[in-house]
């Protein structure tokens, strides 16, 4: 009996060691694991028409635990929602702006991610000539002088901000004019649009080249310095909305600069178009870009 009493209390010992054990696991993953799981992303409509979020943002959720509600959107307006508090952490493609928002308080953290570029793309009957012309100043003057229809985003996207810096450069305010028409709408279905419409429009590369088997639209012009479009990402700053998951923000931020993150995007639709629809560029100076 007392030989047995002691194996009992042994493996009582066992047993305790065990779950003791166990809650310290419990306990250590409960510290690890995020506090707010929820991260709210807004983006531009290319890094979610192109499908480039698609593959990131699930690799980002198993890594870290985190879910990320994408609300893709101009990045106008992924901005907006950024200055009032209602977005965690941005990837946009408006510089200009962008650094506006760094200046005023909004954002924190502005960090280099990727680039492509613009083109403009319209029929293969390219009514107004302009094929070839890597001068996209001039291009806007030509479609404006043949009357061709030309569909902008009109949604203060970096699309569209990039179009008016163009139409500026061009000396042409296109406001008001039959041949000019805003869709109000994001790039993939502006695209659609301009397609159904047989016009012209100013698109990213990676949303167009993405789209393309759908779409009776050609590059007609495409390499001009001025075309380069680059994305940042950025974090709501937590001391002006407290309420913000800054956590999650740098932590989804963190992942588009690490290697992981970047791999992906280098390789990102080489399988489907022979090329990438973005160069990744985390640690760069955007100076250096395009070189």
């Amino acid at each position: 009996m007392k030989i047995k009493s002691y194996f009992k209390i042994v493996l009582a010992m066992s047993a305790a060691v065990v779950l003791l054990a166990s809650g310290a696991t419990i306990s250590w993953a409960a510290d690890k694991a995020p506090a707010q799981k929820n991260i709210i992303l807004t983006t531009t409509t290319s890094t979610q028409d192109s499908g480039l979020l698609d593959v990131l943002i699930p690799i980002f959720e198993k890594k870290t635990g985190y879910f990320v509600k994408t609300i893709a959107v101009g990045s106008g307006q992924a901005m907006a929602m950024g200055k009032k508090g209602e977005s965690d952490v941005m990837l946009v493609h408006s510089p200009a702006a962008e650094i506006k928002m760094v200046e005023e308080g909004y954002a924190v953290n502005r960090r280099l991610i990727m680039h492509n570029d613009f083109i403009i793309v319209g029929p293969a009957e390219d009514p107004a000539k302009i094929k070839g012309n890597k001068a996209a100043a001039a291009v806007l003057k030509k479609i404006m002088e043949a009357g061709a229809l030309f569909m902008s985003r009109g949604d203060n996207s970096g699309t569209h901000a990039k179009e008016k810096l163009l139409w500026k450069q061009a000396d042409i305010d296109p406001t008001g004019q039959k041949w000019y028409q805003e869709t109000g709408l994001g790039m993939g279905q502006t695209l659609s649009v301009t397609s159904e419409k047989k016009a012209y429009t100013l698109a990213d590369r990676g949303t167009y080249l993405a789209l393309k088997k759908n779409l009776a639209l050609d590059i007609l012009v495409e390499g001009d310095a001025i075309l380069l479009n680059i994305y940042h990402v950025m974090e709501v700053n937590s001391d002006r909305w407290p309420k913000v998951n800054a956590e999650g923000a740098r932590a989804f931020a963190d992942f588009m600069v690490s290697k992981q993150a970047q791999d992906v995007i280098k390789t990102f639709g080489v399988d489907k178009f022979g090329s990438p629809l973005f160069f990744p560029d985390a640690g760069k100076k955007v100076e250096d870009l395009g070189k």
